[in-house]
């Protein structure tokens, strides 16, 4: 995290956080207030009300901050080396057999205390 950006204060970023506020305040109230219209008309005016708030937010300090963590994130994502299919299927396996093996010895487990207690309870 830059600690410059959560130091500085940008006066004109209040001032686009409150554009951003009022455009999804419009998309929501007009929502609303037009209800009765064709459902594809107003998410087609929610997208473009939603890309319009993102641009503006993307503008401010904290959206440049934003914008460079998904760049770096991505770049990450890239370095990552993901299993082969044969591995996946290797593993998923595994995962598969143990969590039966789980359930058979709670299942187990579960009938022995029960037939125990109905024992004592009579």
């Amino acid at each position: 995290m830059n600690p410059k950006a959560e130091t500085d204060r940008n006066p004109m970023d209040m001032i686009k956080w409150g554009a951003v506020t009022l455009i999804v305040l419009v998309g929501v109230v007009g929502n609303q207030y037009y209800s009765e219209e064709s459902l594809l008309y107003r998410v087609l005016a929610l997208v473009v009300l939603a890309g319009c708030a993102a641009f503006v937010a993307l503008a401010t300090t904290q959206g440049v901050a934003f914008a460079a963590l998904v760049k770096e994130a991505r770049m990450e994502i890239r370095k990552v080396v993901w299993p082969t299919r044969p591995e996946t299927m290797q593993t998923t396996l595994i995962v598969l057999g143990v969590v039966l093996l789980a359930a058979l010895f709670l299942w187990g487990l579960d009938s022995l205390l029960g037939f125990v207690a109905s024992m004592i309870i009579g």
